[in-house]
């Protein structure tokens, strides 16, 4: 890579981190400091409030795709921070469950990840796409890594709070590096993005059904597993001691299968491995007796398919949707996943409301489930850009 693309590509995964990071920290605590607050103690309300930032992004991914297309990418990029950011101050004064819902509602409304992708694909050539891609999938799957572990401490220091002021920061520092560290890109020219022929193209449908599968599980995970974990005798101070070394492990086994993915032309078996490895996960946190050591232990083999997908799936959307068809493309793909997120609160937060825990890790396990058997017919590679 050039190094005005290594500088973009770096800046632009790093906004990314920054943002992705003030989401992830919320989830592995929210559940338990929902707990204390006004509203708090209904579980499907706690879903609604983890799953609402999710439905207001779906609305708006496509359209801001549209606009970044008219106005260009950097002025919608930085007014998505700005609301994040606010909908971040909402929540940190919010007091019942009301206006946490409120403020998660206007955080969504920042849905600018689709716009990040096309700014990346207007500054780097087709030749080096797909690598910038997977470098901003791995920023999220780090930022992830971090956010797990360091959450429960920084809400041990500054309470709830504090931590959506600090996520709203995030997002502003963000702001910064739009400004004066990303390079400024030409206008794009108007395309009409052809959505038909992304949508009926079977191998995108594979990669949207999965990234929704993905974050509805990876939202209905996080509002058992803390309370698990406190249940056990851990409290949320100390989660990190559970988090670190199942996050840990994880990142140091990912990097040889998505180097076995991309340089051994691997990519469908990976894939299918890494659901498998979500599959066993969630449905032993069912079937098992949860203690803290079983509960580590099955959120490592939770997170190693996890950010496996996390960073190769993004790159296989920039394989498969060539030419003016990758605006289009990650519109759709960031829409599904934003309905992953909503679903997954919602209708996790009902289960454990109504049933039980067990039944969200069951019903997570059915949704993977039918995912690794969409994903058994993927092509053996995705073909490369031309």
């Amino acid at each position: 890579m050039s190094a005005p693309e290594l500088r973009a590509t770096l800046s632009l995964a790093a906004i990314f981190a920054l943002r992705m990071l003030g989401l992830f920290m919320i989830m592995p605590v929210f559940s338990i400091y929902a707990k204390g607050i006004v509203g708090g103690d209904n579980a499907l309300l706690v879903g609604i409030a983890l799953g609402a930032y999710g439905v207001t992004q779906s609305l708006l991914y496509i359209f801001y795709g549209w606009l970044s297309d008219k106005l260009g990418r950097k002025p919608v990029i930085i007014t998505g921070l700005v609301i994040f950011a606010i909908g971040s101050f909402v929540v940190s004064f919010a007091h019942d469950i009301t206006w946490v819902i409120a403020g998660r509602i206007i955080q969504g409304m920042g849905a600018i990840s689709s716009v990040v992708l096309a700014l990346i694909a207007d500054l780097t050539s087709e030749a080096h796409r797909t690598k910038a891609m997977a470098m901003v999938g791995g920023s999220i799957g780090m930022s992830f890594a971090v956010a797990i572990v360091g959450a429960p401490i920084v809400f041990h220091w500054l309470g709830m709070g504090g931590l959506f002021a600090l996520v709203g920061a995030f997002s502003i520092l963000a702001v910064a590096v739009v400004l004066w560290i990303v390079p400024d890109a030409p206008m794009p020219e108007p395309v009409r993005a052809p959505f038909a022929e992304v949508l009926r193209n079977k191998e995108l449908l594979r990669l949207n059904f999965g990234v929704l599968a993905l974050h509805a599980t990876q939202t209905a995970l996080f509002l058992v597993v803390p309370r698990l974990l406190v249940d056990s005798g851990l409290p949320v101070g100390s989660h990190w001691q559970s988090y670190l070394p199942a996050m840990g492990l994880s990142f140091v086994l990912m990097v040889p299968a998505i180097i076995a993915a991309e340089k051994r032309h691997m990519m469908k078996s990976v894939v299918v491995s890494a659901i498998g490895l979500i599959l066993i996960g969630q449905f032993m946190l069912g079937f098992l007796v949860h203690t803290i050591v079983v509960v580590t232990i099955l959120l490592f083999v939770y997170f190693l398919g996890f950010n496996i997908l996390e960073a190769v799936q993004p790159s296989l959307v920039s394989k498969l949707a060539p030419g003016s068809r990758k605006g289009a493309a990650t519109g759709i793909y960031n829409t599904t996943q934003s309905i992953g997120l909503a679903l997954g609160g919602v209708v996790g937060g009902w289960l454990l409301e109504n049933i039980g825990a067990s039944a969200v890790f069951y019903a997570c396990s059915f949704l993977v489930l039918c995912w690794l058997l969409i994903a058994f017919n993927m092509k053996a590679s995705a073909p490369h850009n031309t």
